[in-house]
């Protein structure tokens, strides 16, 4: 039995609820499978513990969080603490003190489930968005200056390195080779940013020599956005820029039917460090506590976190049991239903466990 060590951050808001049900849902399939044991240590960290301490998480977090094989966490955000010092004190410092720099974040309008898009139906959209995760508009190069006077300016720089974009660049034409329409679409801003993105198609095509079958292409973001609404078939892979990647993806989880249902992984792919698996939702404070926040992204992200693991037999049968109960019309509000966030996770465990729905 293969035994992993997950610490789980709960974070702010519907991560307080959804991380304990992707718990719940992992020790359920755990026990099916007799193939893996968790070993889970949780970290009270988040907007709370700021409260209470100052910071979003201790000086020596990254040290204690070094030696576990993957962290599964929540949420971050509090509509009583600004949005810059919550993201950049938790979720973002882990990310690039541990270097995760591949953000990778598939969409499929799972069964039962409705597109918002006309003549959509489950199978029509089968997409991985690879999203630069450590440099780029996110790079946190900037500042400002004559603050509070006439003129006062605030500069935000983008950065591009060769290593960081030929990194995920190199990500995406694998995971595009991987997958059976081996396509990729290169999203770019190249007409109008002269510099970082000319330089990002640059090394687009160099790195697209060393993948003789993938077929590739670019495509502007703003007519992205539009081809993901109008023409989502014609989508596979796609590799996009920290904060275009960002807008994106949460397009695709709304396209898919809510973002309700999205996940992410923050990768390591050296696995130097332990790897990071996030619903894309956030904190949700209108519904935190209400019990209703729909927990299938979390699933779906234990599913990837799993699967990065080695453990790729129980990632797929944790899927089925979530597309079995989303068939079924046990789901939350969020995506027509109205069971609860509880409901929801028991049905899941039940399917897991091999019960008829």
């Amino acid at each position: 039995m293969n035994r992993h060590r997950i610490a789980a951050i709960p974070g702010d808001g519907i991560g307080q609820e959804v991380i304990p049900a992707g718990l719940r849902v992992l020790r359920a399939l755990a026990e099916r499978t007799g193939a893996f044991a968790l070993e889970v240590e949780e970290f009270p960290w988040g907007s709370d513990y700021y409260r209470a301490n100052g910071r979003m998480m201790p000086e020596d977090g990254l040290e204690t969080l070094k030696p576990f094989d993957a962290i599964f966490f929540g949420a971050v955000g509090d509509p009583a603490l600004p949005d810059d010092l919550t993201l950049w004190g938790l979720r973002l410092k882990i990310c690039q003190g541990f270097d995760q720099y591949a953000n990778i974040r598939p969409t499929r309008v799972l069964p039962g489930l409705t597109s918002p898009l006309r003549g959509v139906e489950p199978g029509d959209i089968d997409w991985v968005i690879v999203r630069e995760n450590s440099e780029g508009e996110y790079a946190g190069h900037g500042g400002r200056a004559h603050r509070g006077h006439p003129e006062e300016v605030a500069t935000e720089t983008a950065i591009f390195t060769r290593a960081g974009v030929t990194r995920i660049m190199r990500t995406a034409f694998r995971i595009a080779a991987s997958r059976p329409r081996k396509l990729l679409t290169v999203v770019t801003k190249s007409n109008a940013q002269k510099h970082g993105m000319v330089f990002w198609d640059e090394i687009a095509a160099e790195v697209s020599r060393e993948f003789p079958t993938v077929q590739w292409e670019k495509e502007l973001v703003d007519a992205m956005a539009a081809r993901l609404v109008r023409r989502p078939r014609s989508i596979d892979t796609v590799v996009a820029t920290n904060l275009h990647a960002d807008i994106l993806s949460d397009l695709a989880g709304a396209v898919a039917g809510s973002l309700g249902v999205a996940p992410t992984a923050n990768l390591d792919p050296e696995r130097r460090f332990p790897s990071m698996f996030e619903p894309i939702h956030g904190s949700a404070f209108d519904i935190a506590g209400k019990g209703v926040a729909n927990p299938v992204a979390t699933f779906w992200t234990a599913a990837m976190m799993l699967d990065h693991l080695g453990e790729a037999a129980s990632a797929k049968l944790l899927m089925e049991a979530v597309e079995r109960v989303c068939a079924a019309g046990i789901r939350t509000a969020d995506v027509g239903g109205n069971a609860t966030t509880d409901e929801v996770t028991e049905t899941v465990c039940a399917a897991i466990r091999g019960a008829n729905l």
